[in-house]
């Protein structure tokens, strides 16, 4: 019966119903969508990192990376065919790309300068590297004499698609060696200070330049960010001489801690916007029941009770919560497949000298957080407005206007 009366009233009175109805409304699907902006940028970070540079993580020898070596070839993997062979085996790994970064001069026969090279797998990591953002020319792949140069460095060689670049450097024996390539093409990441030197090479031709068959490292591509322990478990497992480390730790400067300071920052503006919404919609409420001292007067001369009179309250109150938070969630939805479905372009964050898209990633976690956030605001406010409404004598509720 309550429930029924609770329907009536809020039907009885269409406009302060809609004035708490788009309160609720507007709250959740804001907090929604803020929360899948934050999503979408920190998943964009992630992916650009893995799909640019990393992989989900790499393999090198033990304290490889933590110290700065004379002769750094001496502590590269000898087995590198062998445990790539035995990653490939887990069911968690879906690539495998062995390594090696040298230092180098290239020139274009009139301007000579210094790069960071690596030589790669070309034809698998075309398939899993596909945020190196190729500007000119296409990607480094089955070509044997190709080099993909950073734009940075392509512009300070003043060379595009189809011309020749000579790259020298030292073999692991300290004699000058130098290849004959061309270049396939030009690539940016976003990240200025590695654009500017970094090039790409066959793994074939830097291991001929440095004349060695080691390998540095071996990065990898995984089913999920989420599978990387359990692969890290089976090369400590077997390869006690290896380390596996993730990409957020490779990356730390510019991934993880941009992630870590964002992550603060949205907290922080979270926290102002779920205030403003809450208190939004406990004014709204709290507002509505107060105009209604002469209607609950009445109820109360006719004989309901304090409490039932607050039950009452508290049905429509979660009733308006419960619809507003869910009509909220589905306008947010439409909005993304709509308004925002090319996501948002965004400025170039620091360290990077690229714009954007964010896309919103509406997740149902957040999904459940907007909705009781609603919910649970608006019965919070109705309960505090009716309990000071349904104490009042009934004299001075039915005097009120």
């Amino acid at each position: 019966m309550q429930i029924k009366l609770a329907l009536r009233n809020l039907l009885r009175n269409p406009r302060r119903t809609s004035t708490v109805l788009l309160t609720v409304i507007t709250g959740s699907a804001a907090l929604f969508i803020f929360h899948g902006f934050n999503a979408g940028l920190m998943n964009q970070y992630r992916e650009s990192t893995i799909h640019s540079r990393y992989g989900h993580g790499q393999i090198n020898t033990v304290g490889y990376r933590e110290k700065v070596f004379e002769k750094p070839w001496e502590h590269w993997m000898n087995n590198g065919a062998q445990v790539a062979e035995r990653l490939k085996q887990l069911p968690q790994v879906k690539q495998v790309f062995p390594r090696v970064e040298f230092f180098s001069l290239l020139t274009n026969g009139r301007v000579t300068v210094s790069g960071k090279g690596q030589g790669v797998d070309a034809v698998e990591e075309a398939k899993f590297f596909n945020m190196l953002n190729i500007e000119q020319g296409v990607a480094l792949s089955d070509q044997a004499d190709g080099i993909l140069l950073g734009k940075g460095l392509a512009r300070a060689l003043d060379v595009k698609p189809g011309d020749r670049v000579t790259v020298l450097g030292n073999t692991i024996q300290g004699s000058i060696n130098g290849l004959d390539l061309i270049v396939t093409g030009i690539f940016h990441t976003g990240q200025k200070e590695f654009d500017d030197v970094g090039f790409r090479i066959p793994l074939a031709q830097a291991q001929k330049l440095l004349e060695t068959e080691q390998v540095e490292s071996v990065a990898l591509g995984l089913d999920s960010v989420a599978s990387w322990d359990a692969v890290a478990s089976v090369v400590r497992a077997e390869f006690p001489m290896l380390e596996a480390t993730p990409f957020a730790v490779l990356d730390k400067v510019w991934y993880q801690n941009s992630v870590d300071w964002l992550d603060s920052q949205f907290g922080f503006i979270q926290f102002i916007i779920l205030a403003i919404v809450i208190l939004g919609i406990f004014s709204t409420v709290s507002i509505g029941v107060l105009e209604r001292k002469q209607e609950i007067g009445n109820l109360r001369a006719n004989g309901e009770s304090g409490r039932q009179v607050l039950g009452l309250l508290i049905l429509e109150g979660l009733a308006l919560g419960a619809l507003g938070a869910f009509l909220g969630l589905a306008i947010a939805w439409i909005i993304n497949l709509t308004l925002l479905r090319n996501g948002v372009l965004m400025p170039p964050a620091p360290g990077i000298t690229r714009q954007f898209y964010i896309h919103i990633e509406l997740q149902p976690k957040m999904a459940a957080v907007a909705f009781l956030m609603g919910a649970v605001t608006s019965v919070l406010g109705t309960f505090l407005a009716g309990l000071k409404v349904a104490r009042m004598p009934i004299g001075e509720a039915l005097r009120s206007n």
